[in-house]
């Protein structure tokens, strides 16, 4: 498995810039540059297709067409994003998953460790 690419700004619709992402499979993540919120996270057979069709600044990807979904955001130019990419589909399911458990354990630990102090207190 490849390592984490640098954070990039979500290119602008206007610029006719494009997304530099791996059109293979991978794993990618999609943050709020101000906050750190994670906006989007996931797997895909093409990361660039995945983070194209996902719906940012009111556009409607086909996917987010299928299911309705509201805008992620507001302005395209307040995320950013970053890619990892796999050799297949499979590898790139199992890093995700593995990523996801490793974020759900640092929060629990979070959590543990402010509800150990407030008991201390």
């Amino acid at each position: 498995m490849q390592t984490w690419s640098v954070w990039k700004r979500f290119p602008d619709a206007e610029t006719g810039a494009s997304i530099e992402a791996p059109n293979g499979p991978g794993v990618y993540e999609v943050r709020h540059t101000l906050t750190g919120r994670v906006v989007a996270f996931g797997h895909a057979a093409s990361v660039a297709n995945a983070l194209t069709e996902l719906k940012l600044n009111g556009g409607v990807g086909a996917f987010a067409r299928l299911f309705r979904r509201p805008a992620l955001v507001s302005r395209v130019s307040d995320l950013e994003y970053r890619t990892c990419a796999a050799s297949t589909r499979a590898e790139a399911r199992t890093t995700a998953q593995r990523l996801l458990g490793l974020r759900q354990n640092a929060w629990r630990r979070r959590i543990d460790t402010g509800w150990a102090a407030r008991q201390a207190g």
